[in-house]
């Protein structure tokens, strides 16, 4: 996988200095819609026009008026004890899989069917995730009969959001339109609210505190960490990087806890933040450049003088990593050694199961020649970031992997609907014939009984006999369903 682009591999090369110099280009391109205003009762600019200096003694920050609205008795962080256990019977019932279960016990390997199934050492599943799914379970058990809405997703799986639906639990409608707004005129007196495990905004947080609702705080711990960081920045007057998707739920509640920010992609938006940084360059193209994901009022004349690094939870750590040293070394180039450590400063916010699922998924390709792998299969929400990102990782390497949401994109005419890593759709022919060595993993939103409904369908595949019709196969796989 290459991710440190050629400019930085000279950066490194390079000792400090006046050769600190990029190769970049001005094409890359960000929608024009701006998803950063996720409710349409609060603009972006009503919080962002009059930046407060937090740095002084007694202001109010925005950590500080989320721990106001976590204080009360109304909100809920902890889940409910009393049904923990009817809860925890259920999920087991609902998730868990007895054949990734026998994989797990077989040191995560599998022959069934003629297919030699290897599942990565790490999958599925993280505990922030279980937890959020819990809590949210736990909700609709302890509040039976009250109305309960939930902001988004509670995480990208289609499976688990399905479930709660089924519970009767409300998806507050997004308006649609270039504001990427909610409409929360549904939600009304005595209610329940549950945030997802990506958090919400703290816009989103004033207008729930502001009606007469309960909240039900499943945000995963790591994502509350990343917040954290973003508020150590503001007291020390810093602006905010954020490495991430500025569409992405979590990284639009993750800035909107900042005062001052600035979002990066990937590492050809840090280049070209860094090379401003070092060179100067237009002001005019770089706030077009980042119009949808930077604070009201940004200056990059003067709010690129000291910069603090935080993340989306689900990029690549390694990325994140180098981009951290890409700034560090722009700040040094432009403000000498001594001097650096007034104007970066950079903590761990990187998600510890984001990473192990990645390390676990480049085992797998390390060993691809060895173990003779044919294929890849990544099972997760095609809106998942940190899936979409194990996808990426075979590919790079020149694997073949399908990435697919579900058991039903395997087809009974031995076709796979996947996502592309452009995020397409692609339908195509799936297995060859013979003995098939494939590979497994799943993201970190991914119940094991949807790697086992994939799993299921290809064990059948090439289980049934070859003179079966399409038609007759389809049959033998939807009666295979659970």
């Amino acid at each position: 996988m290459k991710l440190v682009s050629a400019a930085l591999i000279l950066l490194y090369a390079s000792p400090l200095a006046s050769s600190f110099a990029f190769s970049l280009s001005s094409t890359t391109s960000i929608s024009t819609s701006s998803s950063l205003r996720r409710s349409p009762f609060i603009s972006r600019s009503s919080l962002h026009a009059n930046p407060l200096d937090v740095r002084d003694k007694g202001v109010e920050t925005k950590k500080d008026k989320r721990r106001s609205y976590m204080a009360k008795d109304t909100y809920y962080k902890n889940g409910f004890k009393g049904v923990r256990e009817e809860v925890k019977v259920n999920m087991e019932q609902q998730f868990k899989s007895e054949t990734v279960g026998e994989l797990k016990s077989s040191d995560h390997v599998l022959f069934r069917d003629n297919v030699e199934v290897h599942l990565a050492k790490d999958f599925g599943f993280c505990w922030g995730v279980e937890r959020s799914i819990a809590m949210a379970y736990e909700a609709r058990t302890h509040f039976p009969d009250r109305k309960l809405h939930i902001t988004n997703e509670l995480i990208h799986n289609p499976q688990v959001n399905g479930k709660l639906q089924e519970m009767d639990v409300q998806f507050v409608p997004k308006t649609g339109g270039e504001d990427g707004g909610k409409d929360f005129s549904a939600v009304g007196d005595g209610d329940v609210v549950i945030l997802p495990a990506f958090g919400a905004s703290i816009e989103e947080m004033a207008l729930f505190d502001s009606k007469n609702v309960e909240v039900v705080d499943t945000t995963c711990p790591w994502v509350s960490k990343v917040w954290n960081t973003v508020d150590m920045h503001q007291r020390r007057g810093l602006t905010s990087v954020i490495h991430g998707k500025y569409a992405h739920e979590e990284t639009v509640a993750t800035a909107s806890f900042c005062e001052t920010y600035i979002i990066v992609k990937d590492m050809k938006e840090a280049e070209y933040v860094a090379d401003y940084i070092v060179n100067g360059g237009d002001r005019e193209e770089f706030l077009k450049k980042f119009e949808n994901a930077m604070s009201e009022g940004f200056d990059p004349d003067t709010d690129l003088k000291k910069l603090g690094l935080a993340n989306q939870t689900t990029m690549y750590k390694k990325e994140t990593r180098a981009i951290g040293q890409l700034f560090q070394r722009a700040q040094m180039s432009k403000y000498g050694p001594i001097d650096v450590k007034e104007h970066y400063m950079e903590f761990d916010t990187i998600c510890d199961a984001t990473q192990e699922r990645q390390d676990a998924i480049h085992d797998l390709v390390n060993n691809k020649d060895e173990l003779g792998l044919d294929f890849i299969l990544v099972v997760g929400g095609w809106d998942s970031s940190n899936t979409q990102h194990l996808l990426e990782i075979p590919l790079h390497a020149g694997l073949r992997a399908f990435h697919i949401n579900e058991g039903g994109c395997i087809g009974a005419d031995n076709t796979i609907t996947h996502r592309a890593m452009d995020g397409t759709i692609v339908k195509e022919e799936f297995m060859g014939k013979g003995l098939v060595k494939m590979g497994v993993t799943s993201g970190a939103s991914t119940p094991d009984r949807a790697v086992q409904d994939a799993l299921d369908r290809i064990f059948l595949l090439k289980k049934v006999n070859p003179e079966y019709s399409s038609s007759q196969l389809q049959e033998s796989i939807l009666r295979a369903d659970p």
